[in-house]
């Protein structure tokens, strides 16, 4: 029987390199819609982020337009990544970044001058990836602190999961307790949306043990279907009204399926006007900040998605980086430039994404699949959130199970890199952020092997980024000495 060469391939496997990284067009669909499903709420959480915020003038940004403006960068950098960067990563609005837009910066210019401002970030950053610098700092973190950070993302993802479910809640102040969080409503699960999580992880829990193809996906749906019928019987509304609500969307059918998306926002960014309001020092520092977020965050973010194929997976090179790390992170850069100019916020790889890898994903297909489907999303926003985050949640915590298997790799006997492989992992679900982390296990390792007089093993860059992560965290201080 005649073998396929490389060349009789079809052009979509050859380009894509499916077969040769052990996938399936039907994988990667499969990946895709995970994917998508996992981070679809970014569509409604990043309108109520910064469609509440006010800027100094007083004006908002109207919903519906953040809404079809989110979907739309989201969609096209996303599919830029898969037929780019040929990556199985996905894009849209930062969390953390969107907050630091609309609550300080905005605060002291207008909204213009803001997303103007993130703009400049994300061609500075640009420029970084285009001289080789991000990626050679990347090389500098030493190979188990780069594991430390796959697994405190896992950590991350797990507890976005449990908080999004509503499984876990911050202790009121006038509990008189110092435990700050808790299970459910004063340690019981007595909301249904908070059962409706429980049984669809139990669920996507036994799918994945017994190894069942598309158990995340499978566990989504199933998730959402349960949620729908809960909704139709026990009409537990929205949390905004009902604290015993569902966090976000509330699971219900709606009146129509498709709407015109308005996206009167594109365009609307001024790149000179926040230094005239604010001053450039305040401005130099609101795009440190944004940059030192961005550039680490895709950099930790790809590495894990990338880990979470395994080695059969062919998406981590043995220089622990994936094969085509410089496009990536072109797509990653231009894509923060991209959520200024349409004042949406930076947009960033999502760690998400590795859902979609859990599921089988393994190129850029994936990535397209997952992009269209955001287009889609802003004709089909009704139909978007249906899905609760009760329902996606449940593959965050799995993703993050799967993503902590790396901690094996750490020698936890040499404490010249176990404090800082800690620090790493357990700062990033702490704080809520994965630069956080990022830059406690780079001081750390740098300050130890400094203070045992091991200068030589602190690669030159390293000396360099830990100075930029303490003036990072020390922002606040600089910015109230200013």
């Amino acid at each position: 029987m005649a073998t396929m060469t490389g060349d009789s391939l079809p052009f979509l496997d050859r380009y894509f390199e499916i077969s040769a990284r052990g996938s399936t067009v039907g994988r990667e669909i499969r990946g895709g819609l995970a994917t998508f499903f996992t981070m679809a709420y970014i569509v409604v959480l990043n309108p109520l982020i910064l469609g509440f915020a006010k800027d100094s003038t007083g004006a908002t940004l109207p919903l519906p337009q953040i809404a079809a403006a989110t979907a739309l960068v989201a969609g096209l950098m996303t599919i830029f990544m898969g037929v780019y960067g040929r990556f199985p990563l996905a894009l849209a609005a930062g969390l953390g970044v969107n907050a630091i837009v609309a609550y300080d910066i905005a605060a002291k210019m207008t909204w213009a001058d803001a997303m103007g401002l993130v703009v400049i970030e994300g061609l500075l950053i640009l420029v970084l990836v285009l001289t080789g610098l991000r990626t050679a700092v990347f090389h500098a973190v030493p190979a188990q602190l780069k594991i430390a950070i796959g697994v405190g993302i896992g950590l991350f993802l797990a507890l976005i999961g449990f908080v999004d479910s509503g499984f876990v809640h911050r202790v009121p102040d006038a509990a008189g307790t110092t435990v700050p969080v808790g299970m459910g409503f004063n340690g019981v699960i007595i909301t249904w949306p908070g059962l409706v999580f429980a049984v669809g992880l139990l669920g996507t829990i036994i799918l994945v043990a017994r190894k069942v193809k598309g158990a995340i996906l499978i566990g989504i749906i199933g998730t959402t279907v349960l949620a729908i019928v809960v909704e139709a019987i026990a009409k537990a509304g929205s949390s905004a009204v009902n604290p015993h609500g569902w966090s976000l969307n509330v699971p219900t059918w709606p009146k129509k399926a498709v709407d015109v998306p308005d996206l009167g926002l594109l365009g609307h960014f001024s790149l000179t006007g926040g230094f005239e309001a604010a001053g450039a020092l305040v401005c130099l520092l609101f795009v440190f900040s944004l940059m030192l977020s961005d550039f680490f965050d895709t950099m930790g973010t790809m590495v894990a998605v990338g880990e979470e194929a395994g080695e059969e997976g062919k998406l981590i090179g043995p220089d622990g980086m994936p094969p085509r790390t410089k496009e990536i992170l072109i797509v990653d850069s231009v894509a923060a430039a991209a959520g200024g100019a349409a004042s949406v916020s930076s947009n960033t790889s999502y760690i998400e994404s590795a859902s979609g890898v859990a599921e089988g994903a393994r190129t850029g297909l994936a990535s397209v699949v997952t992009g269209v489907l955001f287009l889609l999303a802003m004709f089909l926003s009704p139909l978007v959130t249906i899905v609760p985050f009760e329902a996606a949640a449940t593959a965050l915590v799995i993703v993050g199970f799967l993503m902590m298997g790396g901690v094996r790799q750490i020698d936890w006997t040499d404490y010249e890199i176990a404090i800082p492989a800690f620090l790493t992992i357990v700062i990033m679900p702490f704080t809520y952020s994965i630069s956080n982390g990022i830059g406690a296990g780079v001081i750390a390792y740098v300050v130890i092997k400094a203070a045992k007089g091991k200068f030589r093993e602190i690669h030159p860059l390293l000396w360099g980024v830990a100075a930029l992560f303490v003036v990072y965290f020390l922002r606040g201080v600089i910015t109230n000495l200013i």
